[in-house]
């Protein structure tokens, strides 16, 4: 950079009569630090440092390139296991440096585009949505997402596990929305599909197995690490994200549900084929449906059937929850049939209870004429039991009771009140109404009754009235008498 003679004279004076700082004149001068530099001759110092040590990495270097050169994915960290026998002193941070300069660059593939047949594959994959709250606890939110190759048709649902059962339940349903199957399922390698994998000898979960069977459907695997193989599902997936789940809290399954149907109605099967840009998904769906395997005459079943022995308190254990059973199949042996909605206990073919199903966790699901004969004989079981049954129907009955405590209030006197407004307005209306009770910081059972008379007024619902005469009233006719001397009086 040219200055001019002036600021060159004025750049000496202040470095050698005045004892500036390279940095104080170029700040208050306006020029470079290089420009000061040159002027006052700084760079033209040769500065002779130490003489260079050699790297402890170097006489390994060789053994470290033949090693990459093989294994080009070996970390630094196992590398500096292997060298540190062979007398290596360094660190592994300068072993780091090294490995990053001299690491082989990976192969990038070369992918071949194809257009998959009519009515031959179906992609399959699961996407996580979030942690959700439910009762007693927390359970992740998925969703399991089938898309027809050709025709790029998508149907899902959301679950709330990834069992080998829930996989079943979703391809059940999945056939029954498309009407039929396509010849091949294509999977990823989860846990639920796949029990061992080596190279391409592939052992299949037996009720994947089962299943393909009955539907005479192909199982199949993407490569390992390719995810490009089963693309279409993928970008299904972020499809999803971006057109359902953005912007939106699915709180459970039942709504998430509900929103899918209607965005695969009026969204997913509206949108323009990627390929037939002319024709909509809809369009080549009615088209592929054709050319799908026909559904079996009977399809499977999508119940969990497992043998079950009921407790000596009469509930039978089930994913972390009691469910109850009529008392006189106490430490008997029964069959539990469940699927995502409803839990079914049988006794050979007779359903002896029906529950629906629960989510939360170490819930006790129970019905209350399970226990009418019990407590018929055990009174002093019947304000335990009542607990029990508020419990089961109001999950924030706890913070209720601690308040009724707190105050000194008879909990068995309160308790009874609230089972009579249990049996008056039933189970939804009185959650309701408790949740709003607890929200206002108060616990005064007439509060409680007169928010429940609320709820019924808003929902429009009668209340059943029973009418009966005491036992201990006796009949009397009653003779009506002149009222003509209360007005003479």
């Amino acid at each position: 950079m040219t200055i001019p003679l002036g600021i060159e004279t004025e750049i000496r004076r202040l470095h050698f009569a005045e004892h500036w700082k390279v940095g104080t004149i170029s700040a208050q001068l306006g020029v470079h630090p290089d420009v000061v530099s040159r002027v006052v001759g700084l760079l033209s110092e040769q500065r002779v440092g130490p003489p260079l040590q050699p790297r402890l990495v170097e006489p390994f270097i060789p053994f470290i390139d033949e090693t990459l050169a093989r294994y080009p994915r070996l970390r630094a960290t196992r590398l500096y296991d292997m060298i540190g026998p062979r007398g290596y002193e360094g660190s592994v941070r300068t072993l780091r440096k090294h490995v990053a300069l001299v690491r082989p660059a990976p192969r990038s593939e070369v992918f071949l585009r194809t257009e998959p047949m009519i009515g031959e594959q179906s992609q399959i994959d699961w996407a996580h949505v979030g942690p959700r709250e439910v009762s007693n606890g927390r359970r992740a939110l998925w969703i399991f997402v089938i898309v027809l190759s050709w025709s790029r048709a998508m149907w899902g649902e959301f679950v709330w596990d990834l069992s080998a059962w829930s996989l079943r339940r979703s391809l059940v349903r999945a056939a029954t929305y498309f009407r039929g199957c396509t010849r091949q399922w294509l999977f990823d390698c989860p846990r639920t599909i796949v029990l061992e994998r080596h190279g391409d000898a592939v052992k299949f979960h037996p009720m994947l197995l089962e299943l393909a069977g009955q539907m005479h459907v192909q199982p199949r695997l993407c490569g390992v690490r390719k995810p490009q193989q089963k693309g279409r599902v993928e970008r299904a997936v972020r499809y999803l994200r971006e057109r359902l789940l953005a912007g939106r809290t699915i709180p459970d399954v039942t709504t998430g549900n509900r929103l899918m149907l209607e965005f695969l109605e009026q969204t997913a099967n509206r949108r323009p084929h990627p390929v037939h840009r002319d024709r909509s998904v809809a369009d080549l769906l009615a088209e592929e449906r054709e050319r799908l395997l026909p559904l079996p005459a009977s399809m499977p079943s999508i119940e969990q059937v497992t043998p079950v022995t009921a407790d000596k308190t009469a509930f039978v254990h089930f994913d972390n929850n009691l469910y109850s059973v009529p008392s006189v199949y106490s430490l008997r042996a029964l069959s539990l049939a469940a699927d995502d909605a409803e839990v079914r206990l049988l006794d050979g073919a007779s359903v002896v209870a029906r529950h629906e199903r629960s989510w939360g966790r170490r819930q006790r699901v129970e019905a209350h004429e399970h226990r009418a004969e019990i407590l018929a004989h055990k009174r002093h079981a019947r304000d335990l039991k009542g607990r029990d049954r508020l419990h089961a129907v109001v999950p924030t009955i706890d913070i209720l009771m601690e308040r009724w405590v707190a105050a000194g209030r008879n909990v068995g006197s309160m308790v009874g009140r609230t089972i009579h407004l249990l049996n008056l307005y039933g189970d939804e209306l009185l959650a309701r109404a408790v949740t709003e009770l607890v929200a206002r910081g108060t616990h005064d059972p007439g509060a409680l009754a007169i928010l429940c008379e609320q709820q019924r007024r808003a929902a429009q619902m009668p209340v059943p009235i029973e009418l009966r005469l005491a036992d201990h009233v006796p009949d009397r006719d009653v003779v009506p008498h002149d009222l003509g001397g209360y007005d003479a009086r």
